[in-house]
């Protein structure tokens, strides 16, 4: 007998003590089966959710990467192989002031000649001189390239076979067009960095015609420079040179009247170009300058020594014999200063020290004199200077007055010297700079490294081919899976149908194979059977009073396991020693004889229609080999299910069943499209739906939900059915419901399963049937998700 008032206290076996119901419900409709809060769960971004995700979905991104890496390797077959080519050249531009009227070159201008000369490079003038240096018009190879990107590629690349056009398809001035274009198109010329080089790239499929085009353009840049220059060289030469004889003439002539003028008039000239008399008068005025400071600072020792200062000047303070007189005077005053304490003046060491006092003094006084007086001497010297160098300026000066009447014409005849000299000059400059700017220009590109063959192709990359295909591949497959996700609709973990259906999760039922689920729900230690006693520990505790003494069990569409979970609750509730009666509501597709191994011939349709005799009424419940279990199988299919499940009658069968058995379950049909579940609903306690994991939808789920509640159902919670517990890409939560942690005992199979005796030896261990076990439940996952999304 259960009792209802004493449920919370039985524990289903291997449990060691009680469970609470705080574990269960957290005080706000809200059924937690692992004692969380799913709602306060964070939904940000979780790597390792993003890891399962991968895990999941493994062998779309293997096939993905893979397809990924043979697009590579087709587009790589694809390409046309490229060579590339570089030739260096050096932008030589003047730094220093090589002529007089050339400026020096500044960082701009040497900016714009490196830009200058790159333009000039990538001229088409330039390019037609290449192509006639090289004579690519005539070549068929380089006029009609293979395609850089064509399917026909990989034919080519593999046998080697291709067509081009006929070169005398085309006249020569559309040869030269289009190898003109093809220079053009393929050469990039670039300024390295920081340098005055310039860099020459030439790309084309023959390795050949790479550098030989590299190399030609860089020497053929100089060559157009050359032939610029060198046209008017000649020419301005020879003009030059007959200007700059008749100059030379002219100066010649100019130059001995100057001279002849001189002479005759007794004009002197010095090397720099000036008079004998104009020299001597700069000298004189030198001179006289000089002399007027000597004598006014001699004057100015002078007048210190006319105010009695003598002893305070420079020459007497500086003279090593006064200073010496000085020193010895103080001495002796110190000491007559110390034994005048000691003795009266009048003591004759003291007269003695007085004496000696007088005489150094005598002696200071003599050579501060001598000196005074040989300073006034100085500044009468000066002074006498002075006058001396007057007298002869004024006398020269008078004597230039003559020669510059005299210097007029000869001013005349020099100026026309200069100006003859001065044409002279910049003629000669002038040849000069013709000969050596033509010089000067063909050293203004210089080629510092030619361009070699190169040896492999640049392009196509077959890694970096590989990489951006496998990159673009492996977006896909993220785009692919975030789709797939997107348009999934079916419940994959127990917290989708919280937080859709807003039920509690009161059990979750491991995904076991068709083939195993026989063994499994025999099994009392397989993970299955343990799930459902979890699930029976749940209802123990889904109402106030325990389990529902009716509970209906359904799903939204077929297949889902509601019959399983019928079967396998009416026996966990029947261990505890409850009174259990299964009815097979399901008056469409019954399936409970078959699991209990009974026949279907009478049951609750002919109880329902009054077409079971008296003597039969008694045999139509039926004891099972399971203690305390009773079956009231479906019996003969009507053609009304509904009419009979709605009628007054049922209600009161299921009335009088509630009385007799401790748990009345009844198996009903699936909700949707049926109206049978949801009447059966009004007349259980409790009903209990089954969800099964990537099968049905959640709008089925939803609709399912809506009509069981419209038609007055008690939902007590839900139970997730074919869960894939040894699947990688759900929650963490769930982990310890695997294989490993149920199979703790050997497990003894009952009824008629395959035992495996006709199998191999290895075939036998346990090992191997946990590895076949996984096997199964991947392959089966991965059809299931298939469905789902298809």
């Amino acid at each position: 007998m259960l009792d209802r008032n004493s449920q919370h206290q039985i524990a289903g076996p291997g449990h060691g003590q009680a469970l609470s119901p705080d574990l269960y419900y957290d005080g706000a409709q809200n059924y937690s089966s692992y004692g969380r809060d799913y709602s306060e769960q964070d939904e940000g971004f979780n790597p390792l959710r993003l890891l399962f995700y991968v895990v999941q979905y493994r062998w779309l991104i293997v096939m993905m990467a893979a397809a990924g890496l043979v697009a590579g390797v087709v587009v790589t077959m694809m390409q046309t192989p490229k060579y590339r080519a570089t030739t260096q050249l050096e932008v030589l531009v003047p730094s220093a002031k090589v002529f007089q009227d050339i400026e020096v070159v500044s960082e701009s201008s040497d900016l714009r000649a490196f830009q200058t000369a790159r333009e000039k490079l990538k001229s088409r003038a330039l390019a037609q001189r290449v192509v006639f240096q090289l004579g690519l018009s005539e070549k068929p190879d380089f006029l009609f390239p293979t395609p850089s990107f064509s399917l026909s590629n990989i034919f080519y690349r593999a046998f080697g076979i291709s067509k081009s056009p006929s070169i005398e398809e085309k006249t020569p001035e559309e040869r030269e067009r289009i190898a003109i274009g093809r220079v053009l198109n393929d050469l990039t010329v670039n300024l390295v960095t920081n340098t005055s080089l310039l860099s020459i790239t030439f790309a084309d499929q023959k390795p050949k015609y790479a550098s030989d085009v590299a190399n030609q353009v860089a020497q053929s840049f100089i060559d157009q420079r050359l032939d610029q220059t060198s046209e008017t060289s000649d020419l301005a030469r020879q003009f030059i040179q007959e200007q700059v004889l008749q100059v030379k003439q002219k100066l010649q002539k100019s130059e001995e009247d100057l001279v002849a003028y001189a002479k005759d008039a007794g004009i002197t000239i010095t090397g720099d170009e000036k008079s004998l008399i104009g020299s001597n008068i700069e000298a004189l005025n030198t001179a006289l300058a000089t002399a007027i400071q000597e004598r006014l600072d001699a004057g100015r020792m002078v007048d210190q020594i006319d105010k009695g200062r003598g002893s305070s000047l420079g020459p007497v303070l500086e003279s090593e014999g006064l200073q010496k007189i000085t020193d010895k005077l103080a001495d002796l005053t110190s000491q007559y200063q110390q034994k005048l304490g000691i003795l009266k003046p009048g003591f004759p060491e003291m007269q003695q020290l007085q004496a000696q006092i007088k005489e150094l003094q005598r002696l200071y006084n003599n050579g501060v004199l001598t000196i005074t007086d040989s300073l006034r001497q100085k500044y009468q010297e000066a002074q006498n200077k002075e006058a001396d160098l007057k007298s002869k300026l004024a006398e020269m000066e008078k004597q230039q007055v003559i020669f510059n009447d005299k210097n007029i014409k000869y001013t005349i005849l020099k100026r026309e010297v200069d100006s003859n000299r001065s044409q002279y000059d910049n003629l000669i400059a002038k040849l000069n700079e013709v000969g050596v700017s033509s010089e000067l220009k063909t050293q203004s590109a210089a080629i510092v490294d030619f361009a070699t063959q190169p040896g492999s192709p640049y392009s196509p990359r077959v890694s970096i081919n590989l990489a951006i295909a496998l990159a673009l591949f492996l977006a896909l497959s993220a785009s692919i899976i975030y789709i797939i996700e997107l348009l999934n609709n079916t419940f994959t973990n127990p917290e989708q149908i919280e937080k859709e259906l807003g039920l509690a999760m009161l059990g979750i039922l491991p995904l076991v194979d068709d083939r195993e689920l026989i063994a499994s729900i025999t099994d009392q230690k397989s993970g299955l059977s343990e799930a459902y006693r979890s699930l029976r520990t749940s209802l123990q505790f889904s109402g106030a009073e325990g389990a529902p003494r009716s509970l209906l069990v359904t799903s939204s569409e077929p297949s889902e396991g509601k019959s399983t979970t019928s079967f396998k609750l009416g026996q966990d509730f029947a261990a505890l020693g409850a009174r259990v009666l299964i009815v097979d509501g399901d008056l469409r597709k019954p399936n409970l004889h078959r699991l209990f191994g009974l026949d279907n011939t009478i049951g609750l349709s002919n109880l329902l229609t009054n077409t079971v005799r008296k003597e039969d009424l008694a045999s139509i419940f039926r004891a099972t080999k399971y203690p305390n279990v009773t079956v009231l199988t479906s019996g003969t299919i009507p053609p009304n299910p509904a009419d009979l499940l709605s009628s007054p009658k049922m209600a009161l069968i299921i009335t009088n069943l509630g009385k007799r058995f401790d748990l009345v379950i009844i198996d009903a049909p699936p909700i949707v499209g049926l109206s049978d579940a949801p009447i059966l609903s009004r007349l259980a306690e409790g009903t209990l739906m089954v969800i099964s994991t990537n099968q049905v939808t959640r709008k089925s789920a939803k609709t399912a939900l809506k009509r069981l509640r419209a038609a007055g159902a008690n939902v007590v919670g839900a139970a997730m059915s074919k869960f894939a517990v040894n699947k990688f890409d759900y929650n963490y939560a769930y982990k310890y419901m695997n294989y490993q942690y149920y199979d703790y005992g050997t497990p003894k199979l009952e009824g008629k399963v395959d035992d495996g005796a006709d199998q191999p030896a290895y075939a036998k261990s346990p090992a191997f049937r946990r590895l076949v076990r996984r096997i199964r439940s991947s392959v089966g996952g991965f059809v299931d998700r298939a469905k789902s999304v298809s």
